[in-house]
């Protein structure tokens, strides 16, 4: 597909680009420039970036949509802040990528070729995770979460840490995350599941610069904290909710089903 294809389909099938950046100063320019030529809708959600971020926002004032706010409040909730700001712009469907340029806007046409496939889909990247540059702990938070979702919903995803992700906000009556930082990703997956929302995974390409070049906002032993509390919490929270949730769902579509 051409740009111009791209551009085209998401405007008419109201998808939007959403995103949420915090002190990516050397990158998120470049992240903005490159989705332009892809996407007419997009939000970018400043999460209280106190480097150069908000001076080189200000040339793109009127270009895009801006979400700002002075102080850091995390990724959960500048996801928040950009899916109230996508209803309120009357889009159905976000497609979410980081501001750092790990996520490749080349692989939007496999965005859209299994949106095209499964319209009401949560879409949701997929990395090879033998990249060189791969960090090791990408490895081993990868599949602490996916063992974790897969107890907590009965699915079996390659990857649930990515944030390369198509979500589908009006299908899903634009839900937001209760969780305020990175575990608010894996929070979102797991209540669309319980929903019985189709989740497909999909192969992407991630770039990963050097060790000495990387920028992460990622606390090693908060948020790995963070994570673990949210584990637990989401277990005990199948057990009461979920599962009953899906089973009764499961039953209400069949029946339905059966007196159509």
């Amino acid at each position: 597909m051409t740009n111009e294809e791209i551009k085209t389909y998401l405007h008419h099938h109201k998808i939007g680009l959403l995103i949420p950046t915090y002190n990516n100063d050397q990158t998120v320019e470049s992240v903005i420039s490159e989705a332009c030529s892809y996407c007419d809708d997009i939000i970018l959600v400043d999460d209280g970036s106190t480097d150069k971020t908000k001076d080189i926002l200000s040339r793109w004032n009127g270009k895009i949509n801006i979400v700002s706010y002075q102080i850091n409040r995390g990724k959960g909730n500048a996801l928040k802040e950009g899916f109230l700001k996508a209803k309120e712009l009357g889009l159905t469907h976000v497609i979410t990528l980081d501001s750092d340029g790990q996520h490749k806007l080349t692989d939007l046409p496999i965005f859209i070729d299994a949106h095209q496939k499964n319209p009401d889909a949560f879409i949701i990247g997929s990395r090879s995770f033998d990249n060189p540059n791969m960090p090791n702990q990408n490895t081993f938070a990868n599949k602490f979460s996916n063992f974790w979702f897969r107890l907590q919903t009965a699915h079996n995803l390659p990857d649930t840490q990515t944030g390369y992700r198509l979500y589908p906000l009006a299908t899903n009556h634009y839900m937001t995350p209760f969780n305020k930082r990175y575990e608010a990703e894996l929070e979102l997956l797991v209540r669309s599941a319980w929903r019985l929302l189709p989740i497909v995974s999909i192969p992407i390409n991630v770039y990963y610069p050097p060790k000495e070049e990387r920028i992460s906002h990622f606390r090693p032993g908060k948020d790995f904290f963070r994570i673990s509390v949210l584990n637990t919490f989401l277990c005990i929270l199948a057990v009461i909710y979920g599962y009953p949730s899906m089973i009764i769902r499961t039953i209400y579509r069949k029946f339905k089903a059966h007196i159509e």
